[in-house]
């Protein structure tokens, strides 16, 4: 998605100008209230904290999601705000909307700007395999172990090809927000060995994520694949924060 250099939100920071920049520290979007990292738009105040996932930015200027890549009959509009009554849940991540929202015309499907430009396919490295968004998957989820969440919206799930690896969108950014609040995105928390060993166990509680001696080739091969699929569904979500993610996942070159 590309994205402008300046952008001005006349309603929500009229002050200033935003300006797109690329930032390692985590942050909390003013628009839809969710965690972000990597680009972002910015005020330039020193004394201003506002700042913008760059698609929010980019729905604010254009009002429409660059693309359509499932509720394909919908015909999204950008609000800064719901113009209907009650709640309103993502219906990618199926957690709550809070803020910025593309919602569809006929107002039955709502999206989160961000999970709106969520990869369909992400290619493992040195493989044909594909880590595919998915909807109904018959796998278990990593972090909850459950195939369907709790609720009337279950949302989509990042799945290998073989099925063996599966992630709810859902579960996956509540995990990365808890390991934020945590401290374990910080860099500096990171060059402990222990403090990566503990973000990666949070994200997949159940798994092994330590290679160790005496463990069988098989069972490395599987530690390997299992911090790869991670890293990019990390990745995915958080918007590519490379240095940041490069260094917590490391521990997979030990």
């Amino acid at each position: 998605m590309a994205g402008l250099l300046e952008i001005h939100d006349k309603d929500g920071h009229p002050e200033h100008k935003l300006k797109l920049e690329r930032s390692e520290v985590p942050f909390i979007c003013g628009g839809c209230k969710e965690l972000g990292f990597g680009l972002r738009y910015q005020c330039p105040n020193m004394n201003c904290n506002y700042i913008l996932h760059d698609e929010c930015g980019f729905g604010l200027q254009y009002r429409r999601p660059p693309t359509q890549k499932f509720f394909k009959k919908c015909d999204f509009q950008f609000h800064q705000q719901n113009p209907l009554l009650g709640a309103r849940i993502c219906n990618i991540c199926a957690l709550d909307i809070q803020g910025f929202l593309y919602q569809c015309s006929h107002g039955d499907i709502d999206l989160h700007p961000h999970c709106a430009n969520l990869s369909l396919t992400i290619t493992l490295p040195d493989s044909n395999e594909l880590i595919e968004l998915r909807e109904n998957t018959k796998s278990r989820c990593l972090k909850c172990q459950r195939k369907e969440r709790a609720g009337k919206v279950q949302g989509l799930s990042y799945v290998s090809s073989d099925g063996k690896l599966c992630y709810h969108v859902a579960c996956l950014k509540e995990a990365c927000l808890d390991n934020w609040k945590r401290g374990y995105f910080q860099l500096d928390v990171l060059a402990n060995e222990e403090n990566k060993i503990l973000a990666l166990q949070n994200l997949a509680p159940n798994q092994v994520v330590r290679p160790s001696e005496g463990q069988s080739s098989n069972a490395m091969k599987g530690i390997k694949l299992l911090i790869t699929f991670l890293k990019l569904v990390v990745s995915a979500i958080l918007g590519e924060p490379f240095t940041l993610v490069s260094t917590l996942f490391q521990i997979s070159q030990n």
